[in-house]
């Protein structure tokens, strides 16, 4: 194609094929200087719909728009366009504007699956649950066996806590590309709870992020309680973390694995052991206590320990899809950093806002440096009175140690914190702190800080009582006669 281009710089198909080719290929910059030429030469709606996907792509999200409504313009027939419209009004909060693009695209094809997808998770993110639950039972309808209809599904079902249907449907994730996981398509059975276990070794792998797997490792005594062996892999990260479990004969990573006779994703065991809500195992802490030379090296790096000392986590993995929900600027949390508190930062891998926020705040104690895993920071966070933290790896791994910690969610959280309630059954020591309206971090903000003014309060009586005790002697010996 760009050898027909050379030769004839005004040959419309050639331009035109090979930008679509490029799209395909994921080289979307490539793709719109081919389509630039394509509509000097013959401009069409297919054209237009198709550089905007590209222009999307690499964040020109105005061009985008203009785009689609030129393809509209010329072809209002064309369902795509109308839906690829509302997914960029979502994405930016237009919820009026992609709410009557997914309608126009229904109404062209009321059996097209993917809208009624792309409507239900609006719904949902908006919590409309019972209007969410029914496009997804309309889109089941046009596709019954849909994996991406199936996953969202089941995201509202556990949402909801309806945990029995909820942890079957999840299984489709792994006919979902976009979901990132990876059939590691073992020779060996997969093990979903339904074969007995005694004398067996039980591959328990990691299938999604740090926190699932910090999460799910709890099932791993229950496994062994079944006369298995068994073998814990994960992320290196959380390998020495995670071996110390009860029952985990071994803790590799994936590129060490040794022999084994079944398998099962950790994200998968929910399910095998038929978890309900009040069946949530170990919910009061699971993770060993940390060598105490590790936590007192820690004490000492933190010096005194005459003011209540809060950990802080503002921001999750900046890849993560929901991050731009889940995470904010150190910033937004500057209406707690006025009180008499050693604030003491947990985040890795601060961006450069929050980096240079960092700077200026001196009151932080950073020694995220010394964070050269997640054992080292179980030690610190064992060192800490409480720790407050956005839905990341952090909030799983204080819940874990049976640590105090308050973790703040997105009007519409992910679906292991439920809704409406301010406890989790996954972590009795953790507290829940939810978003009233969508994006409304500084609402959290003021309704945490006034649960620290009490906490602190309560930390300082209790100091002064303790040091109100008398000392206690060691009594004189008794005089010789």
């Amino acid at each position: 194609m760009q050898q027909a281009l050379t030769l004839n710089p005004h040959y419309w198909e050639a331009a035109q094929n090979c930008g679509m080719l490029l799209l395909e290929l994921g080289r979307h910059a490539d793709a719109i200087n081919c389509f630039d030429i394509a509509e000097t030469l013959n401009p069409s709606a297919a054209l237009y719909q198709m550089r905007a996907v590209c222009l999307s792509a690499v964040n020109r999200f105005e061009d985008a728009q203009a785009d689609y409504e030129k393809s509209i313009a010329l072809d209002p027939s064309l369902a795509e366009t109308h839906n690829n419209l509302g997914l960029l009004h979502w994405r930016f909060g237009r919820l009026e504007q992609a709410f009557a693009c997914f309608d126009r695209a229904l109404a062209l094809r009321p059996d097209f699956h993917a809208v009624l997808n792309n409507k239900a998770v609006v719904l949902l993110h908006l919590q409309l649950l019972d209007e969410a639950f029914a496009t997804l039972h309309r889109s089941l309808a046009t596709a019954p066996n849909d994996a991406q209809t199936l996953f969202y599904l089941a995201t509202l079902q556990l949402l909801t806590g309806d945990f029995e249907r909820g942890w079957l449907a999840r299984e489709a994730r792994w006919r979902l590309p976009s979901v990132g996981l990876v059939d590691r398509n073992f020779s060996q059975a997969l093990w979903r709870g339904d074969q007995p276990l005694n004398g067996k070794t039980i591959l328990l792998h990691s299938d999604e992020g740090l926190g699932d797997a910090i999460q799910f490792a709890r099932y791993a005594p229950m496994v062994a309680a079944l006369g298995a062996k068994v073998i814990l892999e994960v992320e290196p990260p959380i390998q020495q973390l995670l071996g110390g479990i009860t029952g985990v004969a071994e803790c590799v990573g994936r590129s060490s694995t040794p022999a084994f006779d079944l398998h099962c994703p950790l994200g998968t065991l929910p399910l095998a052991f038929k978890t309900q809500l009040d069946t949530v195992p170990l919910a009061q802490g699971y993770l060993p206590a940390p060598p105490a030379a590790r936590v007192t090296a820690w004490d000492n790096r933190l010096g005194p320990h005459n003011r209540f000392r809060v950990g802080l986590v503002w921001a999750g993995n900046p890849d993560h899809k929901n991050d731009h929900n889940r995470s904010m600027g150190l910033s937004t949390l500057a209406p707690l950093l006025d009180l008499d508190v050693q604030f003491v930062s947990l985040q890795k891998g601060a961006r450069d806002q929050d980096r240079a926020f960092l700077g200026e705040r001196r009151d932080i104690v950073d020694l995220t440096q010394h964070l050269t895993d997640f054992s080292e920071t179980a030690a610190l966070i064992s060192c800490l009175d409480l720790v407050i933290s956005v839905d990341t790896s952090a909030a799983h791994l204080a819940g874990a140690l049976g640590a105090p910690v308050w973790t703040m969610v997105p009007f519409n959280p992910d679906w292991r914190w439920l809704l409406n309630r301010g406890d989790s059954p996954w972590y009795r020591s953790m507290r829940l702190f939810r978003q009233p309206k969508r994006g409304d971090w500084a609402s959290v903000v003021v309704d945490v800080r006034a649960e620290l003014e009490q906490q602190l309060a309560a930390w300082r009586t209790r100091q002064d009582q303790a040091a109100l005790l008398p000392v206690r002697r060691i009594a004189d010996p008794c005089p010789l006669p």
